[in-house]
C-alpha cells in the first residue's frame, strides 16, 4: 500500500504509519457515529490517541479523512465478499444485507462532505467498481443455484439495492426495520413457487 507524497512519488508507509492510519480511520468512524455533524479532528485525535499532526500527515484536511472513512468501509465490505459462505444464495443475500446495513454508517461522513461543498463520491470510483464487480460475481452464482430468479438483471438489482441503501441511510432504519424491509425485498428476488 503506497502513499503519494507532495512531489507525487509513491512511498510505502512504514508499519507504524500504517497502524496509525488504521487507528485514525477506526477512531473517525467511532467519533462520527457518536458526535455526528459536530465531529471534530481533535475528537478523532483523542479517540485514536495520536496528535493532530499525525492525522494531518495522513489526511491533509477533514474532507480527505471523511472520504477515506467512506472508502475504507467499502473496502471492508469487499474483503467480506471474498470470505462469504459457500452457499451461493446465502452469500448473495448476506452480502446485499451487509451493504444496506453499512449505508447508515456512511451517512454522517457523506453529509459532512456535502455540507462542506465536497462531493462525497469523489475518490470512490475504484471502490464503487469493486462493489459492482462483487455483485456481478454473486448474482449469476445465486441464480445458477436456484436462490435468485433467473430474470433478475444487474440494472434492476442495482436500482433496488440503491433504493434500499438510500432509504436506510436517510431514514436511519433500525435493525428491526432493516430486517423486515430486506426480507420483503429478498422475497421478491427469489424464484416464484
Amino acid at each position: 500500500m503506497g502513499r503519494r507524497t507532495m512531489t507525487g512519488d509513491a512511498r510505502p508507509l512504514r508499519a507504524d504509519a500504517r497502524r496509525n492510519r488504521a487507528r485514525i480511520l477506526e477512531a473517525a468512524e467511532t467519533v462520527l457515529a457518536r458526535d455526528g455533524m459536530s465531529a471534530s479532528m481533535r475528537a478523532v485525535a483523542r479517540e485514536a490517541q495520536v496528535g493532530l499532526g499525525t492525522i494531518y500527515r495522513h489526511f491533509p484536511d477533514q474532507e480527505a479523512l471523511y472520504h477515506a472513512v467512506i472508502v475504507e468501509g467499502v473496502l471492508r465490505l469487499l474483503a467480506e465478499a471474498e470470505t462469504l459462505p459457500a452457499d451461493a444464495g446465502e452469500a448473495f443475500f448476506g452480502f446485499l444485507g451487509r451493504v444496506v446495513a453499512d449505508a447508515r454508517r456512511r451517512k454522517i461522513p457523506a453529509d459532512l462532505l456535502t455540507a462542506a461543498g465536497a462531493d462525497p463520491k469523489a475518490g470512490t470510483a475504484e471502490a464503487s467498481r469493486g462493489m459492482r464487480n462483487a455483485i456481478e460475481r454473486l448474482l449469476p452464482a445465486a441464480q445458477e443455484s436456484g436462490a435468485v430468479r433467473s430474470d433478475v438483471r444487474m440494472p434492476e438489482l442495482l436500482a433496488l439495492l440503491s433504493a434500499a441503501c438510500l432509504a436506510a441511510e436517510r431514514d436511519q432504519w433500525s435493525d428491526d426495520l432493516r430486517s423486515r424491509a430486506l426480507a420483503l425485498l429478498f422475497d421478491g428476488l427469489r424464484p416464484r413457487r
